[in-house]
């Protein structure tokens, strides 16, 4: 996240108001909800896990035990559990 000078954006009676609240402080302002954007939109991250756990999945189902799919891919066997579960419902 980068930061941008309220002086450079704001009107001077904007930010008037804002330092009588908070005077030299640094201040979050969130993004409208009809502009947020899901995790994983802005890179490929989401996708990459998918890609990732469909192959998990696969390579499940051809045989490669829980453990193995755990020290494969730094998972741990819980986590590979449950990718397997989740694609195993969504198959049925």
């Amino acid at each position: 996240m980068s930061y941008i000078k309220a002086a450079d954006v704001l009107p001077k009676e904007i930010i008037d108001l804002i330092q009588k609240y908070i005077d030299g402080e640094y201040v979050y302002i969130p993004r409208k909800e009809s502009n947020r954007k899901a995790w994983g939109e802005n890179t490929k991250g989401k996708e990459m896990i998918l890609f990732r756990n469909m192959e998990i999945y696969e390579k499940y189902t051809e045989g490669m035990p829980v453990g193995h799919l755990s020290e494969t891919y730094y998972l741990s066997p819980k986590s590979i559990q449950k990718i397997i579960a989740k694609f195993k419902l969504e198959n049925q």
